[in-house]
């Protein structure tokens, strides 16, 4: 049954047929209440960093007769950034229960009452004089980055056809891309980055969520949740006829069915990151997750924002003239995520992703010398910085960027998604902590060198991903785990991916219903319906001389 039809020898003719826009509005609805939240919402926090400084010394010389030295100021500036980090780990640790428990789709819809909450308390703070309420504000935003982070790609890679599984589910980095360009664009001081509007930007968030609530509860649920995780095989059909718009999916329908008697049958239960660690024949899998996760927040893209500011200004770009070129940065990103949008099914996951780090390491290289020739006043140096910023973005955007976010939805079974989302989802977030956080000594000890450990990293990285993990373009889970057993051949017995029942776990089939299903004929519903829609900046950082 599982028979691998090669992607690279289908013809037009072969592709199936169907107006896919019903799928195109589902990814823009989801993804600009999702991923996108999570870029706008790292590059927003950049533009209004010296007012909060302001006026957090401000409030606490109205509450204590006295101001706060430049470090006190630069902790509390701290603490509000990491406050997103440390509520994107919460949100990755949310997002299997929800997953499982509400369902994708309403997990997004129910993901924005964090991002309503702290949007109103941004909104509030000053006129409250209350540093607190920014603090809590900003961890409300980083559980809905968190959630939206690991739901929206499981929500794409289960709703997409298989031949454009990976271009959906990249679709997460793209948008993401365009909320780090566009809050670079609002930051601006023409716009809302000027003192007295700062906080109408932090909570200028609510509005890409109010219209994901507007538009996303018009379209399917995904389909193999319905059929896998509910049981109801009537639903995922007129999910899939939505989606498809008139093609025939009885294969693919075929495909989820025996995926579902593979993994237990329809009494399956929702795994947890423990069961994922404890069963040995995930291990494979679970390492390649784990390891290309923590290698995306610790290849030093998000470091080299930090850096922007005075190597443009070493280029002899003016003080007034930086925050424009900056955009750049946003735009390149973008750029090069569209970019690949339109590769990962023509190239492949497994070349997008290590030839990305490997290009990465290589720009890391010659940015370390630039930095270090720099430093004795070498000619041409401070332009040389700026090309290996722009050539290391765009080598990031091109493959690990949404590359990355993919993996868990192709290489694990409905049980085991949510739970291996859930890991790598919270590696990412403590690893975004840990740099944003070591970065400044970084530099501190290693000045012009500081980029060597990244080069490492992404060094590691690509080997890595060469060496483990299996081409996953256009191939069945069955092809993908028997790829994974064959570069494993020391992998002891076939092991049952399920776990064995337990009375804490989810579910399946059993819970919280959140989604409405229509109780029309499923003939009806095959028609198209008409339907009328970075880092943590701890502050500019210059080398030592």
């Amino acid at each position: 049954m599982n028979v691998r039809e090669d992607d690279d020898t289908k013809t037009e003719a072969d592709r199936p047929a169907g107006n896919s826009r019903t799928l195109t509005l589902t990814v823009c609805s989801a993804a600009i209440g999702g991923t996108f939240q999570y870029g706008y919402n790292l590059s927003i926090i950049n533009a209004p960093t010296n007012h909060i400084q302001r006026f957090i010394n401000d409030t606490y010389w109205e509450r204590w007769g006295t101001g706060l030295d430049t470090s006190q100021v630069t902790l509390l500036w701290t603490v509000i950034v990491s406050a997103f980090s440390l509520g994107g780990l919460t949100g990755a640790l949310l997002a299997g229960p929800m997953a499982v428990r509400c369902g994708r789709k309403n997990s997004l819809l129910l993901n924005n009452s964090f991002l309503f909450l702290g949007a109103v308390l941004a909104l509030t703070s000053r006129a409250a004089r209350s540093v607190e309420m920014i603090i809590l504000a900003r961890l409300l935003v980083g559980v809905n980055a968190g959630v939206s982070m690991n739901v929206q790609p499981m929500y794409f890679g289960e709703s997409a056809p298989k031949h454009l599984r990976g271009a959906v589910a990249f679709s997460s980095a793209v948008f993401t891309a365009f909320g780090i360009f566009l809050g670079q664009v609002v930051g601006l001081t023409e716009l809302l980055g000027t003192e007295p509007l700062w906080p109408y930007l932090l909570a200028s968030n609510a509005l890409p969520g109010l219209l994901q609530l507007l538009t996303l509860p018009w379209f399917p649920e995904s389909p193999r949740y319905l059929l896998m995780d509910r049981g109801n095989k009537e639903a995922c059909a007129r999910a899939l006829g939505r989606f498809r718009s008139g093609a025939d999916f009885s294969l693919e329908m075929e495909e989820m069915l025996q995926e579902q008697a593979d993994a237990g049958g329809a009494t399956a239960k929702s795994q947890t990151p423990w069961d994922l660690f404890s069963n040995r024949s995930l291990h494979p899998q679970l390492r390649t997750v784990m390891a290309a996760s923590s290698a995306m927040m610790l290849c030093g893209n998000d470091s080299i924002y930090f850096y922007a500011s005075y190597i443009f200004q070493a280029a002899g770009i003016p003080v007034k003239k930086v925050q424009y070129v900056s955009i750049g940065t946003g735009a390149c990103e973008f750029t090069a995520a569209v970019v690949c949008n339109l590769l990962v099914e023509r190239v492949g996951r497994r070349m997008l992703l290590s030839g990305g780090y490997a290009l990465m390491a290589v720009w890391a290289l010659v940015f370390t010398l630039a930095l270090t020739l720099q430093g004795y006043s070498v000619p041409g140096m401070p332009y040389l910085s700026m090309v290996c910023v722009f050539c290391y973005i765009l080598s990031f955007g091109m493959g690990p960027a949404g590359v990355t976010g993919i993996l868990p939805a192709e290489i694990f079974d409905q049980t085991a998604r949510p739970a291996a989302y859930m890991v790598a989802g919270s590696l990412m977030w403590i690893n975004l902590l840990i740099v944003g956080m070591a970065f400044p000594f970084i530099v501190s000890y290693l000045d012009a060198l500081c980029f060597i450990p990244f080069c490492c990293v992404c060094v590691a990285a690509s080997l890595f991903v060469g060496l483990t993990l299996p081409e996953t373009k256009g191939r069945t889970l069955a092809e993908i785990t028997a790829e994974f057993d064959r570069r494993n051949p020391l992998k002891k017995g076939p092991e049952k991916q399920g776990p064995e029942p337990m009375k804490e776990q989810y579910q399946l089939g059993k819970a919280l219903s959140l989604t409405t299903v229509d109780p029309e004929p499923l003939s009806h519903l095959l028609d198209p319906e008409p339907l009328s829609l970075t880092a943590l900046d701890p502050g500019p950082l210059s080398l030592t001389a």
